[in-house]
């Protein structure tokens, strides 16, 4: 049986982990004989579908203090303790589990480099382990990505230690390799998968529809993935609703996510209660089902809730997150260059302006296309390229070096 460990850092959102758990489900469907290891420091994971051949180990959580800045979130000591900690375990894990293929997310040395001491040990005791980069379609803006690149020494990371990078989306709408000036020896390895699609539609928009008990023909869903930092959003539309008695054209439903603050949490379930037809619930498990149910979306820009609305043809409002990084307003700015979506950002939101918005869309008849050149299809393109690795993996090999000297000329060096 082939082995592949997968390393998603997850210190922020949801985003990461659903991405990564859609990977690795799909691929335990379409490689026989593959298990998976998944490493998460996500504090939700055991909240996702996890399919047979697939388990996890929990990281101590981080949280996100500023653009890549960090902080320990909930163990009580500090940064470096915690990184420590975090890379012990994820190089322990390597070791036990001998993986022929490493599948890294976003970060080519982990977050605070907690991945440098596994690539090493791979690269000298199991050279045969082969790695891939997974990343998004877009990270930042171009200036901001590639100071960091240069700063962690990214570009010499993916050059050493990576056989391939697959990319989560299509070089016509950004390419990221020339956006983000990869050097050669790195471009080289990019492999452009499309964008990670919904293919099997839900089968109980119906049943839904009927659990919300509609006061209208018409669903809104508001949704801002974690929730961390989406009560501006969610206050906005909320604001710019009918009051309580008043005739109100559609019905919404508001979703404000795991981890938006309990406060913040109780503000917007006390404006939606004087709003007509509004429901709020704090986190749904089954998002896509949920997305499916509505007639238009309002959302911010993560790359998960993106794909979830190309895959189901929904007319949706776009508000993305625009700060700490511009991933999500990149994205919504090139998908409303192709029609896509209705694009409003961040800084220029009223309630006015995003119920005018909703309020035209809840007007439009039919579905709306997606474009010809669009690729939905990044899973299978995925399991293509991991598959061709795990061919070229021969048998497992006997560590060449204890874990316990290594570990030993790490703390004592």
């Amino acid at each position: 049986m082939k082995r592949l460990l997968a390393y998603s850092h997850d210190t922020y959102g949801l985003g990461n982990i659903r991405r990564m758990l859609a990977v690795c489900n799909h691929l335990v469907d379409a490689i026989p004989d593959l298990s998976i290891l998944l490493i998460s420091g996500s504090p939700m994971v055991h909240s996702f579908r996890i399919k047979s051949g697939i388990d996890y180990i929990k990281l101590p959580c981080l949280s996100r203090t500023k653009a890549d800045g960090y902080a320990a979130k909930s163990i009580g000591v500090d940064l470096k303790e915690t990184v420590d900690l975090r890379s012990d375990l994820i190089l322990q894990t390597a070791s036990r589990f001998k993986p022929d293929v490493l599948l890294v997310d976003k970060k080519p040395y982990g977050v605070e480099h907690e991945l440098r001491d596994t690539l090493n040990y791979l690269h000298t005791n199991l050279p045969d382990t082969k790695l891939a980069l997974l990343l998004r379609d877009v990270l930042d803006s171009a200036e901001a990505t590639t100071a960091v690149w240069k700063k962690n020494r990214y570009y010499e990371a993916v050059r050493k230690f990576y056989d391939l990078v697959l990319v989560v989306g299509l070089q016509e709408v950004f390419d990221l390799s020339k956006e983000y000036r990869f050097p050669c020896s790195t471009k080289d390895k990019v492999r452009f998968c499309g964008y990670i699609g919904q293919h099997d539609k839900p089968q109980h928009r119906t049943e839904l529809r009927r659990e919300f008990n509609l006061k209208t023909e018409k669903l809104v869903l508001v949704t801002v993935g974690g929730g961390e930092d989406g009560y501006d959003l969610l206050k906005n539309y909320l604001c710019g609703l009918n009051p309580c008695g008043s005739a109100q054209a559609f019905d919404s439903l508001i979703v404000c996510g795991p981890e938006m603050a309990p406060q913040r949490r109780a503000d917007i379930g006390q404006i939606a209660a004087g709003r007509a037809h509004v429901q709020v619930r704090e986190f749904v498990n089954d998002m896509l089902g949920y997305i499916d149910a509505a007639d238009v979306v309002v959302s911010m820009g993560g790359y998960n809730t993106i794909c979830e609305l190309l895959s189901l043809h929904k007319h949706a409002v776009i508000v993305p997150r625009a700060k700490p990084v511009e991933e999500q307003w990149i994205r919504a700015e090139r998908m409303a260059n192709l029609g896509l979506f209705r694009v409003i950002h961040p800084d220029f939101v009223t309630p006015a302006n995003l119920r005018g918005a909703v309020a035209e869309l809840i007007g439009v008849n039919g579905k709306q296309s997606l474009p010809p050149s669009l690729d939905l299809a990044a899973l299978p393109h995925i399991a293509g390229h991991i598959a061709r690795l795990l061919s070229d993996a021969p048998a497992r090999l006997q560590v060449r070096a204890p874990l316990r000297e290594m570990a030993r000329e790490r703390y004592f060096a």
